[in-house]
């Protein structure tokens, strides 16, 4: 690990000397980073609110809710203000209630829950606008898979252990997940604004688009039939800190 530290100084010093002023790289932006990105993300929720309704739990909210990850890049020196990279992301909203079921059992209250997630990861490749010095304004998209989910739990409190198991082998478990699995195609928009050489700031925002997705539930089943609004269509904005060596 000490090693691996000495190489990454070693590096950044040595790409912060080494490029001198009449290098044919040094009118475009050089180096590269990464670190932590936060955001928000605002799927369509429409299609799955009308199920929640039918479940027993309140809708999600269409305003959307939080996601956090990764990403990192570097710039091509071959290829003027183009980068590469990788970004990872996940995000979840959850809406419960009690439920009050008129039948088998009209006085017996459950616990009913709904976790609708959303998370994905792929390849990054940005343009940087080579006439906008001091900072990075970047166009380009990420390339990669993702997937929704949809876990529902419904139960009526504390349970003891051999009662757990009596309901796992008589199959009462009040729990199911669906997830449906896409590849993503993400145009972006970044700005990163450097604080120092080997700080810089993000903001940015994206449309996630997702074609090829399947259904599937519990234990990896199919499911045919889904409604196609339901899906990882998504706009986010994010936001995020990288630690790197940045020159634009």
């Amino acid at each position: 690990m000490k090693r691996f530290y000495f190489l990454i100084a070693l590096f950044i010093i040595s790409a912060h000397n080494i490029m001198p002023q009449d290098s044919p790289f040094y009118d475009a932006p050089f180096g590269g980073g990464g670190g932590y990105t936060g955001g928000w993300i605002m799927p369509n929720v429409d299609g799955i609110n009308v199920q929640l309704k039918n479940f027993g739990v309140p809708s999600l909210p269409s305003s959307g809710f939080y996601m956090s990850g990764g990403a990192g890049f570097i710039y091509l020196g071959f290829i003027k203000n183009l980068r590469v990279g990788g970004i990872g992301f996940s995000g979840s909203r959850t809406a419960s209630a009690i439920f009050y079921p008129l039948y088998p059992a009209p006085y017996t209250s459950y616990n009913r829950e709904a976790v609708y997630s959303i998370s994905g990861g792929g390849l990054t490749l940005e343009y940087t606008l080579p006439f906008i010095k001091d900072f990075g304004v970047s166009f380009g998209a990420v390339i990669g898979r993702g997937s929704l989910n949809i876990q529902l739990y419904s139960n009526n409190g504390t349970i003891t252990w051999n009662n757990y198991w009596h309901s796992a082998s008589e199959g009462l478990l009040g729990a199911s997940s669906l997830k449906n699995s896409f590849w993503l195609f993400t145009p972006t928009l970044n700005v990163d604004i450097p604080a120092y050489h080997l700080l810089s700031f993000r903001i940015g925002a994206g449309y996630q688009y997702t074609f090829g997705s399947s259904w599937t539930y519990d234990n990896n089943k199919d499911i045919t039939d889904a409604p196609s609004d339901i899906n990882g269509n998504s706009f986010y904005i994010q936001a995020g800190i990288f630690v790197g060596l940045f020159s634009y």
